[in-house]
């Protein structure tokens, strides 16, 4: 293990499953990484920190956030509450944008994430002939600024209206925003004029360019939608399995159980993670029924029962798309618990898909482990469970092994 032992954190309350629930201590090393858990360390001469019992888990992960519409509500509202009432409001907002705004509103988003301990996300910058690349280039600026307190992934989110349903004039886009930086390809084939055109195009400047995959696929309840099935074959046939994933798939659930089954299996096999987003889905899906209505969500446990990684994030906060929303992810954990009817080890399940779910689906070293990043939260709960159910009022957050949100007590 390399870098040299800069920080000691005692009377550490560490998970059952890691080493037993006794207080322990963590050593951090300079290059903020855990070098050692145990009982006792003996490095009286590192400097250190007293948690005082605290429960230590690893940073919460949001990896599907859009930072650049957060906090638009009052300037764009929804009046009809859906998806496309959504996105032509944001549209319509969006022609006025300047970097300015887009950097202040999505920095005041971050900053009340990382209180709130979340210490990665993965950014949906909007790519279209109006907005072209001020908010890819915004996020990429604000993932500079922001490295020492949060890991920022920025997505090039080619949307519906990138090129006016160009794919070749969307790739162009798309190959701008990746020499601006981008480190992950998306967009929404199902508005495009010819859906398959447009994920064979995606694929392939993901391909050229090695960069991961996240498309919003399949957001409707409509049980003809079955791109995302056409996403997990072309996933299989290109061998781009780990690398590739499937956000929202609500229409997965209006599928009959068989179909649905077949679909799952087909994306297990392929290896496409899925991330569901519980505060979007229950908002905007389902607005046309009038009785019984739909939650919205994909088949998350039978997505999990399968073995596909199903993640669960923010989506949008304050927004057309998402009228609340605080940043707190122990919130969606919460809602994912209520909306997708978790029972069985819900707690664990809903945290696993803010933490290690998302830090395997973004390929970040990421855990209360040795060897990974002392990405922590220090909560006073008594167990992962207490923290999923009831949240913390006050959370002790670390990046890097650096203290960037909450006080440390010096021992």
């Amino acid at each position: 293990m390399s870098g040299s032992p800069a920080l000691l954190l005692r009377n550490a309350r560490i998970p059952a499953g890691v080493r037993g629930t006794d207080p322990a201590e963590i050593l951090i090393s300079d290059e903020g990484r855990i070098l050692e858990i145990d009982v006792s360390i003996g490095a009286a001469e590192i400097p250190s920190a007293d948690l005082d019992g605290r429960l230590v888990t690893p940073g919460f992960i949001d990896m599907h956030q859009h930072l650049d519409k957060s906090f638009t509500l009052a300037e764009a509202p929804n009046p009809d509450g859906t998806l496309i009432g959504a996105i032509e409001a944001f549209r319509a907002y969006s022609k006025g944008l300047t970097r300015q705004n887009l950097l202040a509103r999505a920095q005041a988003t971050l900053d009340r994430c990382v209180a709130m301990g979340t210490t990665a996300i993965r950014t949906h910058a909007n790519l279209d002939y109006e907005m072209e690349l001020r908010s890819v280039e915004a996020m990429c600026e604000l993932r500079a600024a922001s490295s020492d307190r949060i890991r920022l992934q920025v997505v090039a989110f080619a949307t519906s209206s990138a090129a006016r349903g160009d794919p070749e004039t969307a790739r162009a886009l798309l190959e701008r925003a990746i020499a601006a930086g981008a480190d992950c390809i998306g967009g929404t084939p199902n508005l495009a004029p010819d859906p398959k055109r447009y994920i064979d195009m995606l694929l392939d400047v993901a391909e050229k360019h090695d960069l991961p995959v996240d498309l919003h696929i399949d957001e409707t309840l409509n049980p003809q939608a079955r791109w995302f099935d056409y996403l997990v074959d072309c996933t299989a046939r290109r061998g781009m399995g780990g690398r590739v994933v499937g956000s929202h798939v609500s229409s997965l659930s209006a599928f009959p159980d068989d179909e649905a089954r077949r679909s799952i299996e087909a994306a297990a096999a392929a290896g496409v993670a899925v991330c569901t987003l519980p505060a979007a889905n229950l908002f905007l899906q389902g607005r046309d029924r009038n009785g019984l209505v739909p939650r919205g969500l994909t088949r998350v446990n039978e997505l999990l029962a399968a073995g596909v990684p199903v993640a669960t994030a923010s989506d949008n906060i304050q927004d057309a798309f998402v009228p609340v929303g605080s940043g707190d992810l122990l919130e969606m954990a919460r809602w994912t618990i209520l909306s997708a009817h978790l029972l069985e080890d819900a707690a664990g399940r809903a945290f696993r898909m803010i933490t290690d779910t998302p830090a395997a689906i973004m390929g970040l070293e990421h855990g209360l482990r040795v060897g990974a990043h002392a990405d922590l939260v220090a909560s006073r709960c008594e167990s992962i469970e207490h923290l999923v159910a009831g949240g913390a009022s006050e959370r002790v957050v670390l990046h890097r092994g650096r203290l960037v949100a909450g006080t440390l007590g010096k021992s």
